[in-house]
């Protein structure tokens, strides 16, 4: 296997700092906690790994219709949810292995309620270093059950990090693989989706994606492109799936990311648009 980038360009990061974009993404993931009732994602650890002058300090939001803010930070809590959701499904099902890809702040590892089911974070070395300084520093425990998988994805092969960090390939896992599509060239996109079908007891993904681009979403496009993190690749629907199915999945389901958003939150039909995320959940059958 060559190597897969699972995680966004870093180009536009600073050694020791963790990507800006996925600072970004825990900032909103901490404000919705302080500011969106009723709550579509309880996370109490969201606001303790960012701070609480950062969660409401995003460089993102500024200059934004502060509505349009509100439901691009409920999309993001809806992901977060909808990722929870299917590891808990998969967990019932007997799944004991989680793999994060791109795992950014993510805290599902540490708020694991399950001793047995180990978890995996796969990211680059400086957004991990930053990562369990900041875990520290919270007071937030890695639990035995978590395992780093550092990966510069310049350098170093998806397949041989995982193995290294203790993945059996021949029992069941869910992988969850979130804001990280957009930023990769097709080619890491396509054997990415591979490696992971080819868990040799079958896997569950989550992940999402994006259409190609409106003028709005342009718009914040070059604002994450002036921040050194390009968006690189869109998909309409129709041509995910075929990707989805090339790979080797057959139980797919695909939700726009405003339609999810509504099956959790009363979000009214007016108001600013959110054009362009999709979610997307597809299952594999065992292999070998």
């Amino acid at each position: 296997m060559s190597r897969p980038r699972p995680g966004r360009t870093v180009t536009g990061m600073q050694v020791g700092q963790p990507s800006t974009t996925a600072m970004a993404t825990a900032q909103a993931r901490a404000y919705h906690q302080l500011a969106d009732e009723p709550r579509i994602f309880t996370d109490p650890l969201a606001v303790r790994i960012v701070g609480e002058q950062a969660a409401r300090d995003n460089p993102f939001d500024k200059g934004v219709d502060p509505e349009l803010a509100r439901r691009r930070r409920l999309f993001l809590a809806t992901r977060s949810r909808f990722a929870d959701d299917t590891v808990a499904e998969a967990v019932a099902g007997g799944t004991r292995q989680v793999v994060v890809l791109g795992a950014g702040m993510d805290t599902a590892a540490y708020r694991n309620p399950h001793p047995e089911v180990r978890f995996f974070e796969v990211d680059h070395p400086d957004t991990q270093a930053w990562k369990r300084n900041r875990l520290s520093e919270a007071g937030i425990e890695v639990p035995q059950s978590m395992t780093f998988a550092p990966v510069d994805f310049h350098r170093d092969d998806l397949a041989d990090a995982l193995a290294q960090a203790g993945l059996d390939r021949a029992r069941s896992a869910v992988y969850v693989w979130l804001g990280v599509v957009v930023y990769l060239e097709h080619d890491a996109i396509a054997e990415t989706l591979r490696y992971i079908a080819g868990q040799g007891g079958g896997a569950d993904l989550v992940f999402d994606y994006s259409y190609p681009p409106d003028a709005g979403q342009q718009a914040r496009g070059k604002r994450v492109a002036a921040v050194g993190e390009p968006w690189v690749s869109f998909f309409t629907e129709e041509q995910m799936r075929s990707e989805l199915e090339s790979a080797g999945f057959t139980d797919i389901e695909d939700h726009s990311g405003i339609a999810l958003v509504r099956s959790y939150a009363d979000l009214p039909a007016d108001g600013p648009a959110l054009p362009g995320p999709h979610l997307v959940r597809a299952r594999t059958a065992v292999n070998g």
